[in-house]
């Protein structure tokens, strides 16, 4: 009998066994949602019973939030179960583009909002086996609820909450570089793009979406320059590469290039990379091309000497070490959010983009670009059959998350007293 089982399971074709991984993936999925929502339900209740129990409320008025928070709870799951498209949203300015796709600022139809919109093809993101990666990024967005010379001190040292914050949730970002340390309306740090990150779930793994069926070195930084002229040659220079399909490898660590195993340091090392490019005006392995660059990383005996192995970073022994250092002496990191920030920022208007880089605008909301042009008719049928048999993979990616929906006033705010 175990034999036979065995000889049937294996004679499984390979529709079948996808079929069986897709309704494997769906249950999980379902299972790990409904126990989510129902634990995120519990805490919210709970805050409003601490907070009630903080302000001595009488019996009278607790019942009443009580009932206003039930409505409110009501009103999140009908709104949870509404599908947003892009038809109901106008397309301002395309404000980022990366390799697998871009940012635009947008504005909600209905109530004038206006949101980042990350455009991603699912067609690419499965072609370029970015499933895993972007699983994680929306993964991160869902869990993340914290708010978290003088102005490389005060930028650096929100980063480091940030990323720190980041590191709690079990993920590693893997991506910190200038692009994606953002700036509020009130100057404070944003950290974005959490494309690259990775987790410790299987879903945020490249090989479970995968398995379902030496030049001269020409460094400009060795040869005589002022400060002033590699500052003004590098800043010429990051702009294209940012924008380029393979990117800078300025901000990355060398054990994420060896590919050998790498853990949380490796974001330390690139915030560290950032500090210096703010303190001296260029990165510390900057080159004319992303080749010799990745050279002087992998060589970073030679080339920058106060380096050392990951064991022995700052970092090493926790967040904590970094926040001790005497760089950031002064930095009260509890209050550091409510301190105006170091550089002020003028906004005009809502749709103010004047800090962003001009981008030329593409087809990628058209739905007929999604083909790649190189390919035949016959071709771009089959990637696009194939794509549609896999679509599944996607499953539970769409969220909305309760404390967002209450600040843009979706849904009525009960957390706070009433005033009257």
């Amino acid at each position: 009998m175990a034999m036979r089982g065995h000889s049937s399971c294996s004679s499984m074709s390979n529709h079948t066994k996808e079929r069986v991984t897709m309704a494997k993936v769906t249950l999980e999925n379902f299972y790990s949602n409904l126990i989510s929502q129902h634990e995120e339900r519990e805490m919210r209740q709970q805050k409003l019973e601490r907070v009630m129990d903080e302000e001595g409320l009488p019996d009278e008025e607790k019942c009443m939030r009580r009932s206003q928070h039930a409505r409110k709870e009501t009103e999140f799951l009908r709104l949870k179960r509404t599908r947003l498209g892009l038809e109901d949203f106008e397309s301002l300015k395309v404000i980022g583009r990366g390799a697998f796709g871009e940012v635009r600022l947008v504005q909600k139809k209905d109530t004038g909002h206006v949101y980042a919109m990350k455009i991603l093809r699912k067609a690419d993101m499965l072609e370029k086996e970015q499933v895993g990666h972007i699983r994680a990024e929306r993964d991160i967005l869902v869990q993340a609820d914290s708010l978290w010379v003088e102005e490389t001190q005060f930028y650096v040292a929100e980063t480091v909450l940030a990323v720190d914050s980041i590191h709690q949730m079990g993920f590693i970002h893997r991506d910190i570089k200038p692009d994606n340390v953002l700036l509020d309306s009130k100057g404070h740090v944003k950290l974005s793009d959490f494309g690259l990150c990775t987790g410790l779930k299987k879903a945020h793994r490249t090989e479970f979406y995968r398995n379902l069926n030496h030049s001269v070195s020409n460094d400009f930084t060795s040869q005589y320059m002022n400060s002033k002229r590699k500052a003004e040659t590098w800043k010429r220079n990051r702009r294209q590469l940012a924008f380029s399909t393979v990117g800078t490898p300025d901000y990355i660590a060398p054990e994420v290039f060896m590919q050998t195993g790498y853990n949380k340091l490796c974001d330390w090392w690139s915030l560290g990379v950032i500090m210096y490019e703010m303190l001296i005006g260029y990165p510390p392995f900057c080159s004319e091309t992303p080749q010799e660059t990745y050279k002087k990383v992998m060589n970073w005996k030679e080339t920058l000497v106060f380096c050392c192995e990951g064991d022995h970073r700052i970092g090493a022994t926790g967040v904590e070490e970094i926040k001790r250092n005497p760089f950031f002496e002064g930095v009260d990191y509890d209050h550091i959010r409510e301190r105006p920030a170091a550089i002020p920022i003028e906004i005009k208007s809502i749709d103010d983009t004047s800090n962003f880089d001009e981008f030329p605008e593409s087809d990628i909301l058209s739905p007929t670009a999604a083909a790649a042009p190189t390919k035949s008719p016959a071709a771009a049928a089959a990637a696009e059959a194939d794509y549609k048999n896999k679509d599944w993979v996607f499953i539970n990616y769409t969220y909305k998350r309760f404390e967002g929906l209450t600040a843009r006033g979706a849904i009525p705010s009960y957390m706070k007293g009433s005033k009257r």
